[in-house]
C-alpha cells in the first residue's frame, strides 16, 4: 500500500498510527512477509530444499530495497510485485546462489501483493480499534454525566422537543460501538490469505498446493479461504463499506458539533488549546477545527469507496486495471477514516458542555418547545386534533405578538393556568429518554 496524501497534509486528514500502517516501507515488509512465510512453509513441507528458507527470510527486509527503483520499475512490468521479486532473488543470490532458486516458489505476482494487502488491513483496523474504543469510552463517560442536562432537540435545524443532552451523546457512543462490532467481524471473517498461482489454480505446486495454502496460512496467521480469491473483490469491498461507515458516523457528530460551537448556539465545544482553532485575522475566532477534520473524512471516504466497488468488475480468473485501481485507494480510504476518527477521539475526551447555555436555548421560544406536552395535555379533555388546533392557533399569536405561550393559552383560549406548572418544565417531557440511554449504554457495556 502506498499513500496518496502529501506529507504537508497528511497529519490533518489521517492519524499518526494509520500513517504508519500504510507507509510504503510498512507496505512492502508486508509483501515481503509473504515471500518469507512462503518459503518456510515450501521448506516445511519439503517442496523446497530446507536450507533454502532462511537465506530467503533472512533476505525479506524492506530497508535493504530501494523503493524509488522498485516503484520505476513496476511502471514497466504493471505491478510492484514483478520488479521487487527480482530484486529479492538478486539480494538472496548474494548469501546463497542456491536458495535464490526458490525465491517466489509456485506464487503470482498479485498473491503477494492482494496477501500483503490483507496484513495491511489487518494492522489498519487494529489502529482504528484502539482509537474507537477510547471515543467510546468518552461518549459514554459524558452521557452518564450529562443524563439529566436539558438540551433543545433540533428536527430540521428547529426547535422540537427538550431532550436529556445524554441521549444524544449515548447515541453517539452506540453508533461508534456498532462499527466496532463491524471492524472486529472484519478482522475475523474478511481478512484471508490470498495464494492461487497464475490462475488461482496452484497447479505450480502438483498435489502439494493446499499444503502449502494452509501451512502459508498458518505461518502469516491469516484465514485459509476455501479458494483463491484473484477476481472475488467482495472481501475488499465489505473492508471499504465498514471503513466509510465509520467515516459517515464521525462525519454526523462532528455536524452535531460544529452546530453546536456556533456562536449563536453555544451549547458544546470542542476542547480548547494555545493556537488550536484560531484565525489568521480574527483573534476572537473559536473554529471547530477537530469537526472540520471529521467532516473532510466523511466527504471523502464515500467516493473512495465507491472505487473499490467499481473494482470489484473484473474479468475471468486474473484483471488488469480494476485491481490497480485498488492499490492507492484502500490505503487512502484507511487514512481519512483515521483521521475522522482519531478528530472524535479527541472530541469524546475534551467536550465542553454549557448545560446553563442549553437551558437559555431552550427558553428562547418562549415556551413553544412545550407545545406538543401541552397539545397531549389537552387531548385528554378535548381530543387530540381540537387540542392541536388550539395550540397551534395560540403558538402564531405567541410568534407573531412576541409573547410566551403560556401566557396566550391563558389570556387568550381561557386555559387555566395551573394547569401548566409541569407542562412548561423541560424534563418533565422527556418520555422513555432514560431508559433509552440505559439501554444504549447496556448494548456498549455488553459488546
Amino acid at each position: 500500500m502506498s499513500t496518496s496524501l502529501s506529507p504537508l497534509l497528511a497529519p490533518m486528514l489521517s492519524s499518526t498510527a494509520m500513517r504508519a500502517v500504510c507507509d510504503d516501507v510498512a507496505a512492502l515488509q508486508n509483501m515481503l512477509d509473504f515471500e518469507a512465510a512462503l518459503a518456510r512453509a515450501e521448506a516445511a513441507l519439503g517442496v523446497i530444499p530446507a536450507d533454502a528458507a532462511g537465506p530467503i527470510t533472512n533476505a525479506c527486509r524492506a530497508e535493504s530495497f530501494d523503493l524509488a527503483a522498485l516503484a520505476e520499475a513496476a511502471t514497466k512490468s504493471g505491478n510492484l510485485a514483478i520488479p521487487l521479486v527480482k530484486a529479492l532473488t538478486a539480494n538472496v543470490a548474494k548469501a546463497d546462489t542456491e536458495a535464490a532458486r526458490y525465491v517466489h516458489w509456485g506464487a503470482t505476482s498479485q498473491d503477494v501483493i492482494d496477501t500483503g494487502a490483507m496484513l495491511g488491513l489487518r494492522a489498519g483496523i487494529d489502529a482504528l480499534l484502539a482509537d474507537i474504543d477510547r471515543a467510546i469510552a468518552g461518549f459514554a463517560g459524558l452521557a452518564r454525566q450529562h443524563r439529566h442536562t436539558a438540551a433543545v432537540a433540533r428536527t430540521w435545524l428547529q426547535h422540537a422537543l427538550p431532550m436529556p443532552f445524554g441521549l444524544k451523546l449515548a447515541e453517539y457512543a452506540a453508533a461508534l460501538h456498532r462499527s466496532k462490532l463491524r471492524l472486529q467481524r472484519l478482522r475475523s471473517e474478511a481478512l484471508a490469505l490470498q495464494f492461487g498461482g497464475a490462475a488461482g489454480t496452484l497447479a505450480a505446486l502438483g498435489d502439494k498446493g493446499l499444503a502449502v495454502a494452509e501451512r502459508l496460512a498458518q505461518e502469516l496467521n491469516l484465514p485459509l479461504p476455501d479458494a483463491p480469491w484473484h477476481t472475488h473483490r467482495d472481501r475488499i469491498a465489505e473492508a471499504a463499506s465498514v471503513f466509510a461507515i465509520i467515516a459517515g458516523t464521525c462525519g454526523k457528530i462532528a455536524r452535531d458539533v460544529s452546530l453546536m460551537m456556533q456562536t449563536d448556539v453555544g451549547e458544546a465545544f470542542e476542547p480548547s488549546g494555545e493556537g488550536r482553532g484560531g484565525s489568521s485575522t480574527m483573534p476572537h475566532k473559536r473554529n471547530p477545527v477537530a469537526a472540520a477534520s471529521a467532516l473532510a473524512a466523511a466527504t471523502m471516504a464515500p467516493n473512495l469507496a465507491a472505487t473499490i466497488f467499481a473494482a470489484q468488475v473484473q474479468d475471468h480468473e486474473r484483471s488488469a486495471g480494476p485491481w490497480h485501481a485498488e492499490w492507492p485507494t484502500l490505503p487512502t480510504l484507511l487514512l481519512v477514516t483515521s483521521g475522522g476518527l482519531a478528530a472524535i477521539v479527541d472530541i469524546a475526551e475534551g467536550l465542553e458542555v454549557d448545560a446553563a447555555r442549553m437551558r437559555v436555548n431552550l427558553d428562547a421560544t418562549r415556551g413553544l418547545i412545550m407545545a406538543e406536552a401541552v397539545a397531549m395535555a389537552l387531548a385528554e379533555k378535548i381530543g387530540k386534533s381540537e387540542a392541536h388546533h388550539l395550540v397551534e392557533a395560540a403558538s402564531k399569536i405567541a410568534v407573531a405578538e412576541k409573547r410566551d405561550l403560556r401566557e396566550v393559552l391563558t389570556m387568550n383560549f381561557g386555559v387555566a393556568p395551573d394547569k401548566f406548572a409541569k407542562l412548561f418544565e423541560p424534563m418533565a417531557y422527556q418520555g422513555a429518554s432514560q431508559a433509552l440511554i440505559d439501554r444504549l449504554l447496556a448494548s456498549i457495556d455488553k459488546g
